[in-house]
């Protein structure tokens, strides 16, 4: 797996905007973009929190997008990487959800895709991609 998505990508591609996201994705060979499990957690948490009238069309644009991008399960390499990030980013504010993504990309060796990066700021051995600004599309480590 080249790429992992960070939730906020996950939705730009199943509202199908920005362009710049769509069109980054349809570039991409199939096989080189997944999901972590924590992602998808985040995805349905968000479609039971849609009103009623909303959660059936939700719940079918999940179920298209997963068809599309495999849900990645967490395993023992991925909860040591988060041991380690954890320990050097100690600031209690960043979500833990965020840490567990950012441990799961380490771990598989994969570009994490996201719009927001100060959420991962200063993770060792992470690397980005910002598919919604160009100037931080062709990736950075941190």
């Amino acid at each position: 797996m080249r790429y992992l998505l960070d939730t906020n990508i996950c939705i730009y591609l199943m509202k199908a905007h920005p362009p710049e996201v769509v069109e980054r994705f349809k570039r991409t060979p199939v096989g080189h973009i997944g999901m972590s499990v924590v992602t998808y957690a985040e995805l349905r948490h968000g479609v039971e929190r849609c009103p009623p009238a909303d959660r059936r069309l939700a719940e079918q644009a999940l179920i298209r997008f997963v068809s599309l991008v495999p849900i990645l399960a967490l395993d023992a390499q991925a909860a040591e990487t988060y041991g380690v990030i954890a320990a050097a980013i100690r600031d209690r504010r960043r979500d833990a959800l965020d840490r567990l993504i950012a441990a799961h990309a380490i771990s598989i060796g994969a570009i994490l895709i996201t719009n927001n990066e100060a959420d991962f700021k200063d993770y060792p051995g992470l690397s980005l991609e910002n598919w919604v600004d160009p100037q931080n599309a062709a990736g950075r480590a941190l």
